[in-house]
């Protein structure tokens, strides 16, 4: 049964002054490292939502399928939505849902957030100090709810606290790290 890994890359980096997506990072971009990640664990297909820029990062980079969300300015939940839409006709039962920010992902922790995903799954990895963050694994069962929820920037969180229940909480602090690069003052994290 495939998982997909569904890559959120939308946003303008305001504060970077540059979308995350156009960051360097180890020779390539940013974008073509996060989507490599989901690419070496195994997801597929790999889908890449983009916006800000969406034009320079398709010319710049190399990525597997590309969806384009215009409604970018609204926040991360309409690139959910984008993305969960994409990879409706495809066979995927669930996807890994990440975010380009995070250099410090790996596909060891994208593995085990996928393990054993069936369509019923919901799992989120705990970083350091126990923190909840990506990725996060949404079985084919709960797209609709998601994508229903899925406003602002608050993507998943709403739908994943009301089900917590069901939710898997997978320790990944040893084999990644749940750091998002969100302040000018992190670009160090990045080694470009």
């Amino acid at each position: 049964m495939a998982t997909a890994g569904l890559l959120l890359a939308a946003g303008a980096g305001r504060r970077f002054g540059t979308p995350k997506a156009l960051l360097a990072y180890r020779g390539s971009l940013l974008v073509e490292h996060a989507a490599g990640i989901l690419t070496s664990a195994g997801c597929d297909p790999v889908v890449v939502v983009l916006g800000a820029a969406a034009d320079e990062v398709r010319a710049r980079a190399r990525l597997p399928q590309v969806v384009r969300n215009d409604a970018w300015p609204t926040g991360m939940g309409s690139s959910l939505r984008a993305g969960l839409a994409a990879l409706r006709p495809t066979p995927a039962v669930a996807a890994v849902v990440t975010l380009v920010d995070m250099p410090g992902l790996t596909p060891a922790a994208v593995r085990r957030v996928a393990r054993d995903a069936t369509a019923g799954s919901l799992a989120v990895a705990a970083h350091r100090d126990g923190r909840h963050g990506h990725p996060v694994l949404l079985g084919r069962d709960h797209w609709t709810g998601v994508a229903r929820t899925a406003v602002g920037d608050r993507g998943a969180r709403d739908y994943l606290r009301t089900h917590r229940d069901r939710l898997r909480v997978v320790p990944c602090a040893d084999v990644a790290d749940g750091t998002d690069v969100d302040r000018p003052e992190q670009a160090g994290l990045l080694d470009a």
